[in-house]
């Protein structure tokens, strides 16, 4: 589909152009599904000249694009580093410079756990307009697929986002605080630290908190595992769930009416046992 012909109307920035119609449109593709970008996002793209997407944007969102506009692949997912941050930062400026309009479209939102703000800053470093269109956050979208409230009036009265891994390949030192809390925590790239996430939540006595790992969140190949802190990790190895997932932990995955059957059975096994 070519969106000019769904949309009619110009969609342009309210501070107009750089020098030789250079302008860039950060734009969030949001957490997998194409029918949740949003019709901003849909006009940016109707106008582009260049697409630079990412692995973790659904490709089926590029029909949105022009057929002429150039369309680059900029992935980056663990293991899958088409180009380095600088390089995609210094591909944004050139081909805004030499086309025009580039949008840049990344998975989620661009300024959750994106570096959205660092490729926006380095384009106006060079005199060239930016404009931000927010995507829905998988942070969010991700567990409410699943009928899983990440507040709850009575359960939980705050939640934590969290990257599981920093750009030092390290586990974030804010999960510890976050196992302390009573509050709801959703941790993005965490998988790979899975052992270390369960010791931390177990040291504060927390092995019966419910935890549920999407995998895919609001694609056609989601995939999901529940259980407690105590028992996630076999659960993750029964149903061979890996990147990219969510981990949602907190009552609010027990109190999801989807999952109430799971925590009846499960209760009912920890008594006979």
């Amino acid at each position: 589909m070519n969106s000019k012909s769904t949309y009619n109307s110009s969609y342009s920035l309210p501070f107009g152009e750089g020098r030789g119609g250079a302008k860039v449109t950060l734009v969030g593709a949001g957490p997998g599904d194409p029918d949740l970008l949003t019709l901003k996002g849909v006009k940016a793209l109707a106008e582009a000249n260049v697409v630079l997407y990412d692995a973790l944007a659904n490709e089926e969102i590029m029909n949105h694009a022009p057929l002429d506009a150039i369309k680059i692949f900029v992935g980056k997912r663990k293991g899958c580093h088409e180009y380095s941050q600088d390089q995609i930062n210094q591909l944004i400026v050139d081909n805004a410079l030499t086309y025009g309009h580039v949008v840049r479209l990344k998975g989620g939102d661009p300024f959750i756990f994106g570096r959205g703000s660092e490729e926006i800053e380095y384009a106006e470093s060079f005199g060239i307009p930016t404009f931000v269109v927010p995507g829905i956050s998988s942070a969010i979208a991700v567990p409410a697929y699943q009928g899983i409230s990440l507040t709850k009036r009575g359960t939980s009265e705050s939640f934590w986002v969290i990257t599981g891994t920093t750009s030092d390949r390290n586990m974030s030192n804010d999960i510890a605080l976050a196992a302390q809390s009573s509050a709801t925590v959703v941790i993005l790239m965490g998988m790979s630290k899975l052992s270390q996430i369960v010791s931390l939540f177990q040291k504060e006595s927390k092995g019966e908190i419910p935890v549920a790992i999407i995998q895919n969140g609001t694609t056609a190949n989601e995939k999901m595992g529940v259980g407690t802190i105590d028992t996630i990790e076999e659960v993750v190895a029964e149903k061979n769930l890996s990147s990219p997932a969510i981990i949602v932990i907190g009552e609010v995955v027990k109190e999801c009416n989807k999952l109430k059957g799971f925590y009846e059975e499960f209760v009912a096994a920890e008594i006979k046992s």
